[in-house]
């Protein structure tokens, strides 16, 4: 490392520093005031508001979405990295995904490196990508041209281990509607068609798919919808449904066969069907080992010891639209401890951590490790052309 790069990762690591109280005001303000995806209006406005103070032009509603955000800064003609804020919460448990300390080590990255001023070696896109526990915002954001001119995509995610990188799979969503037909269920069930009935049957049908997938396969889901009382015939019912597998290749023949299932509850009970996949799936993700190794590097440096991909049990997996991305660019989704081992993301209890003393640090650390492994992007040509050839090899892979 030379000594240039070296004291410009000081220089960003005192910023953070000193805006410790600033950035720990916007991660608790978002975790206090979970919203949803497409609705993190307050979160925008507080993240857009944080930029704009310290100096920068944001574009607010980027992209096509309401509350997505843009920014970007340094020399036009150099290297573009994107530092990828995420803030929308999960129903009924809050930022039990902490995604309040994502936005907040993002955005806090960016900051950082634009207290360079003409010091940056390359240049700096901050966005606000929402809807990612539902609705593949990230990908609505691509194709609207989010990433055009982006050489690499940078984000962190907490959990309860630091990991170079998130095991993830493939994921489509699925919205099944049945309508049947109301009557009287004591008087005259005979003229009724049951809506209910059909959900249940499809539902069925799904759990005895369950026996027959593969091992990187998932299918889960809830009914939102079975009905308003039990004297009445279910007229309508409703669920909501992920099917996950290891790529786009294994998830579209999946999704077909659990389609077939819920078609099958509307012809065992003669109601008719709706069935609404996802506007867009989300992929896996391509690893891209060189730029995960400088991530892991920095934030080894700030202390953090990371847990050997090898000792990860192979049943641990999720799902996430950084995958869209890092199938068009080359990106990194590590993983930082901001609770402890026990404790796993969505559930109510990993949400009291995310507002917790070891989240602010993870959001902290986050910023500095972020802003550093840019800062390795822009100043070593040879981490550039190895992040470059990973990439173009997995691509075409």
């Amino acid at each position: 490392m030379s000594g240039r790069t070296e004291e410009l990762k000081q220089a960003v690591c005192s910023a953070v520093a000193a805006m410790r109280d600033e950035l720990l005001h916007i991660s608790h303000a978002i975790h206090a005031e979970p919203e949803l995806a497409f609705e993190e209006r307050e979160a925008a406005a507080l993240l857009v508001e944080a930029l704009r103070c310290n100096g920068l032009e944001v574009t607010a509603g980027a992209h096509g979405l309401e509350t997505a955000f843009a920014t970007d800064f340094g020399p036009s003609d150099a290297p573009c990295v994107a530092l990828l804020a995420e803030y929308d919460a999960l129903p009924g448990i809050g930022h039990s995904c902490g995604h309040n300390l994502i936005a907040t080590a993002s955005v806090g990255a960016g900051l950082a490196l634009a207290k360079l001023g003409t010091d940056l070696p390359g240049r700096v896109r901050v966005l606000g990508t929402p809807a990612e526990e539902h609705g593949c915002g990230k990908e609505l954001m691509a194709r609207a041209g989010a990433f055009e001119g982006v050489d690499a995509a940078l984000m962190i995610h907490p959990a309860s281990v630091n990991l170079a990188s998130m095991p993830c799979i493939a994921m489509a969503e699925l919205d099944v509607v049945y309508h049947g037909q109301a009557s009287h269920a004591a008087a005259l069930p005979e003229r009724g068609l049951n809506a209910l009935d059909a959900m249940v049957v499809g539902y069925q049908a799904v759990a005895a798919l369950r026996q027959h997938i593969g091992r990187n396969e998932r299918i889960h889901g809830i009914i939102t919808d079975g009905g308003q009382a039990p004297n009445v015939v279910p007229e309508r019912s409703a669920g909501h449904f992920y099917v996950r597998a290891a790529g786009f290749e294994p998830l579209e023949p999946l999704k077909q066969r659990v389609e077939s299932c819920f078609r099958a509850g509307a012809q065992a009970t003669g109601c008719e069907i709706e069935v609404h996949w996802g506007e867009a799936d989300y992929r896996d993700i391509l690893y891209n080992e060189p730029l995960a190794a400088a991530f892991q590097s920095n934030a080894e440096a700030l202390g953090r010891e990371f847990l050997p991909w090898d000792r990860l049990p192979p049943a641990v997996q999720g799902s996430t639209d950084l995958g869209n991305v890092s199938y068009r660019i080359p990106a990194i989704h590590p993983m930082l401890a901001a609770a402890p081992q026990h404790v796993t993301i969505h559930n109510a209890e990993f949400a009291k951590w995310a507002g917790s003393e070891m989240g602010d640090e993870a959001a902290l650390d986050g910023a500095k490790a972020l802003a550093m492994t840019t800062i390795d992007y822009f100043t070593d040509a040879d981490l550039r052309e190895r992040v470059r050839a990973v990439f173009q090899a997995a691509s075409f892979a």
